[in-house]
């Protein structure tokens, strides 16, 4: 299963996006329980406020959209986990 998170806006506007291959992990197991939760609960409320970040979420080619301070449980963990592994 590839994961990708793509994370837009903030006060800089820099994007930042990151990516994990769950084959062969360990933890593959974990991965794929929290990306199909994600997918599950669809695109969240992509409003946002000023100079949040907005977020892409694409697992095996489906994507949704996002956005901070809105964020489920499970998108803020899957976020967080990509952009901190996935670098």
């Amino acid at each position: 299963m590839r994961i990708r998170v793509r994370r837009t806006g903030g006060f800089a506007g820099i994007e930042r996006s990151a990516e994990v291959d769950t084959s062969g992990r360990p933890d593959a197991e974990g991965w794929h329980t929290l990306a199909a939760t994600v997918v599950r609960e669809g695109d969240g409320d992509v409003r946002g406020v000023p100079d949040g970040f907005s977020y892409e979420i694409t697992v095996d080619g489906a994507t949704i959209r996002c956005g901070d301070p809105r964020l489920t449980e499970s998108q803020r963990a899957l976020i967080t986990r990509v952009l901190k592994e996935g670098a």
